[in-house]
């Protein structure tokens, strides 16, 4: 029996223009009448969460930040966090600026709210990299940048790929971090051991959800672990080998509501369209 639905959002549950769809909509409200969760598990923070929140109907838990941060989106009650450590952070980017010339770094700290970049972030960023302004950022040192723990740290280049820096992390041989990449242009560092399934345990833990009672949707590399940890997990057509790889099963893609065509197969809805 399914007590929770676990869903990424950008190239999962979201179409490519990232709306969501009547169909997908009619899907979740059908669902949350069964007296089913659904919670979003995702690379965004609380203010990129709320941007889509109403078109969905979530008013409960989410998991942001790739599941390192945990928020009730009605009350705004703080579930947990877990940040990068200072020392963690610095390491990794005083090593690695030696290593890859270019590399740029930026801190998201106060419950996801506060961003800061280093000098030169903005001007290779665009608003649907973290669903606000490059402006907002600021010109920062890199100090300023490692100064406090980040819920996450980015880190980014303006030639390399994420996939390309993220080989040259690895070769850093560092420990004290997690890190992944979403489909986003850049990589995205965690604490140690946090990832959306250790997000998601712990959501299940307070609302008394065993794993094997868990259905999970998503697309890219950070949805691997918890593809892999919940009872089923199941991935969109158009997601990356690694999501693929984890799931138990594979719907249609995001742009034909893979998303609500699984929910309907399995909780016996009918289609709205």
């Amino acid at each position: 029996m399914i007590k929770l639905i676990a869903t990424d959002l950008d190239g999962t549950l979201l179409r490519p223009d990232l709306s969501v769809s009547a169909r997908t909509r009619a899907a979740l409200d059908a669902t949350r009448a069964a007296g089913i969760h659904v919670a979003p598990v995702t690379a965004r923070q609380p203010r990129g969460v709320r941007r889509v929140a109403e078109a969905a109907g979530f008013t409960d838990y989410a998991l942001c930040g790739n599941g390192a941060h945990g928020v009730h989106l009605g009350t705004g009650e703080t579930l947990f966090e877990a940040h990068v450590t200072v020392a963690a952070q610095r390491a990794l980017a005083e090593v690695l600026a030696a290593r890859v010339p270019g590399v740029l770094f930026l801190s998201v700290r106060e419950r996801g709210e506060v961003y800061v970049a280093q000098e030169g972030y903005a001007a290779i960023a665009q608003f649907n990299d973290h669903k606000r302004e490059p402006f907002e950022m600021g010109l920062h040192s890199l100090d300023d940048v490692l100064a406090a723990p980040s819920l996450k740290f980015i880190v980014r280049h303006a030639t390399l790929t994420p996939r390309e820096l993220l080989a040259e992390v690895r070769a850093l041989n560092l420990g004290g971090f997690a890190v992944t990449h979403s489909g986003a242009p850049f990589l995205e560092v965690l604490a140690e051991g946090v990832s959306k399934a250790w997000g998601l345990a712990l959501l299940c833990g307070r609302l008394g959800v065993e794993r094997e009672e868990v259905l999970a949707f998503g697309d890219a590399p950070n949805d691997a672990e918890m593809l892999a940890w919940t009872g089923c997990g199941v991935a969109v057509a158009n997601a990356h080998p690694e999501a693929l790889e984890a799931a138990d099963e594979v719907t249609l893609s995001n742009a034909e509501d893979g998303v609500a065509a699984m929910i309907e197969r399995l909780t016996g809805q009918s289609s709205a369209g």
